[in-house]
């Protein structure tokens, strides 16, 4: 069973930075895809970037694309997530979620996995 963790979280003004991390166990993820994943109060959950274990190629979202970027250690098992430039409208719970699929997808019904989210909180 794949088991996801995220850590990271917490409360930044805005121009800050946090590093989120998802730990994944339980599965060799060499053909698997990664995603992060947020999801504001009131709001649809929306895709953020993702990568693959086995290329590290990524993808972003428009609204994040070169403030956040995706990286993994595959020694670690360990994906993360770096966001510079912390903006108000970042604040929402983030989420990592696993494919086992070597393709990036932004559609959140195509990950089988979820970790429990953490908490991202940008002041003004």
């Amino acid at each position: 069973q794949v088991q996801l963790v995220e850590s990271g979280g917490g409360l930044v003004q805005a121009g800050g930075s946090l590093r989120l991390s998802c730990a994944a166990s339980g599965r060799t993820f060499s053909t698997y895809t990664m995603g992060w994943f947020r999801q504001a109060p009131g709001k649809e959950r929306e895709y953020v970037g993702g990568i693959t274990w086995s290329s590290g190629s990524t993808s972003y979202a428009d609204s994040v694309k070169g403030r956040f970027t995706v990286s993994r250690d595959n020694a670690k098992n360990t994906v993360y997530l770096q966001m510079n430039s912390l903006k108000p409208e970042d604040t929402a719970v983030y989420y990592c979620a696993a494919r086992d699929n070597p393709y990036v997808n932004r559609r959140s019904s195509a990950y089988d996995y979820w970790g429990q989210g953490t908490q991202v909180t940008v002041s003004s």
